[in-house]
């Protein structure tokens, strides 16, 4: 093993990490108060892949210029998560879908967990 392997981020078994459903509720509201414009993005950094953050760093800075736009102040959302399935496709890996009901409408937030260093961390994150 090279000391840049030996570094780098260690997969972990699930059977080695925590239950991924509350980390799931907990990123879930996260992101959503993000979009919404009442939480920082940077209080989820450290649960997220470089690539996952970015991109909710994207999707949260496109919602600002939006409720800026249209002259709407950020306000806490309001929904009830109604659902959370989780599937296992490969060892140290949560695929899941967490249905959300809000006022206006009902999502799905599509989520990929894979365990890196005995935690998870979400490597992809999808609001549909």
């Amino acid at each position: 093993m090279t000391l840049h392997e030996y570094f780098a981020p260690q997969p972990t078994s699930t059977v080695e990490l925590p239950d991924p459903v509350p980390l799931l509720r907990s990123l879930t509201q996260g992101a959503l108060e993000v979009l919404a414009g009442v939480r920082e993005v940077d209080q989820l950094a450290r649960w997220f892949s470089e690539d996952a953050f970015r991109s909710l760093v994207t999707r949260a800075n496109l919602s600002a210029r939006a409720r800026s736009a249209r002259g709407v102040a950020p306000a806490r959302p309001t929904f009830e998560i109604l659902s959370i399935r989780v599937c296992e496709p490969l060892d140290g890996v949560i695929e899941a879908v967490i249905v959300v009901a809000g006022p206006g409408r009902t999502r799905a937030v599509a989520v990929r967990l894979e365990g890196l260093d005995r935690r998870w961390r979400a490597s992809s994150l999808a609001i549909l």
